[in-house]
């Protein structure tokens, strides 16, 4: 069986801030969740021993404002037909 363990680091130190089995909890923690915490590292275990470590990583979210739309090759259906032809 694994086991997950969080750990929260505030800049200085590592805190055990979380420790169980239950994968989709310990991948949804954010540093935001933990009082002066900068950063979150994952250890996984398994059997005794530690199989994986990571720094667990914040998604960001997409949001259409964050496209610049002259980078973006806007392509219609009319040229298209055009370029078949």
């Amino acid at each position: 069986m694994k086991i997950y363990v969080i750990l929260s680091f505030d800049g200085e130190t590592l805190e055990n801030v979380y420790v169980g089995p239950d994968e989709e909890k310990a991948l949804a923690f954010k540093p935001a969740d933990f009082e002066n915490c900068d950063a979150l590292f994952v250890e996984i275990w398994e059997d005794g021993e530690k199989t994986d470590d990571f720094r667990l990583e914040e998604e960001e979210e997409f949001e259409e404002d964050d496209v610049q739309y002259e980078d973006v090759d806007l392509v219609n259906e009319e040229d298209n037909e055009e370029e078949v032809k």
